[in-house]
């Protein structure tokens, strides 16, 4: 198979580093000159219906990543919690991740926690915070709120070690162009409440009037495949809505989307293309 090249952002730091802004500045003016409204409400008091609530591990042990970047990770997401805890979303509101959070730097108090690039698990400030969009992605699913941006890695970097979700059920968020927004096109309001405990990170979405249906999520047509001496990996996240209130009746089911990516590593079973 022949060596794929290298885009000029791989090249070199300079330029990565002025592919990046011009792409950061691109997104600033998108967002200078959009005709969204963004998200600027925060409350403490939480609206009175739960639509959602979620949670995922602190730490885990990924390959043989440094631990102390996980523990980093957590000081990151202290501080990402803060930012979005308590956001209102109201109708035609659009909630995007990217502008709501911020550039994550040292003097914010970001710190070095494992980030995904160029298809390798490397050192970067503000690295782990992720699992915080991947989080509010999956509470969204079961939300009426319209996602209208979302990304997920390219590649697979480890192989399932009490993995909860589907592959590919989350968000993944580089300031400010790879962003994660959320559209309020109901009538109804809602809010996201993020928070952290010793070993976890939870959340929830909230509503201002109880919803006479719900969501439930999973996953069809999982699979490996080898093609020549690389591996990947596709499934599709797929959802039904549900009456809440008439025995579960079925009112409807979309695929949400399609994934695949590459996996970093060698799955015990796979088919080969």
């Amino acid at each position: 198979m022949p060596k794929q090249k290298k885009l000029l952002s791989q090249r070199h730091p300079i330029f990565y580093f002025l592919s990046v802004w011009e792409k950061r500045i691109r997104r600033r003016l998108v967002w200078k000159f959009d005709d969204k409204k963004y998200t600027s409400l925060k409350q403490p008091e939480k609206l009175d219906y739960r639509v959602k609530k979620h949670q995922s591990k602190l730490l885990k042990k990924l390959g043989e990543t440094d631990m102390l970047l996980q523990y980093n990770k957590i000081d990151n997401l202290k501080i990402v919690v803060e930012r979005i805890s308590g956001t209102i979303i109201r109708p035609g509101e659009t909630f995007s991740f990217c502008k709501t959070v911020g550039l994550p730097t040292k003097r914010k108090g970001y710190k070095l926690g494992m980030e995904l690039s160029f298809g390798e698990a490397k050192a970067g400030i503000g690295g782990g915070i992720c699992q915080s969009s991947n989080l509010m992605h999956w509470l969204a699913l079961h939300s009426p709120l319209t996602i209208n941006e979302r990304h997920h890695h390219s590649f697979d970097p480890f192989p399932d070690d009490g993995r909860v979700l589907p592959f590919a059920s989350g968000a993944t968020v580089f300031y400010n162009y790879l962003d994660f927004q959320l559209t309020n096109n109901t009538e109804w309001t809602f809010q996201i409440n993020l928070w952290l405990t010793d070993k976890l990170l939870e959340g929830e979405i909230r509503v201002n009037k109880e919803l006479d249906f719900n969501y439930h999520v999973i996953e069809k047509n999982h699979k490996f495949i080898k093609k020549e001496n690389e591996f990947f990996r596709t499934n599709e996240i797929w959802r039904t809505k549900n009456a809440k209130f008439r025995s579960g009746a079925l009112l409807g089911e979309e695929m949400m989307f399609k994934n695949f990516g590459k996996v970093k590593y060698e799955p015990k079973e796979y088919e080969i293309e």
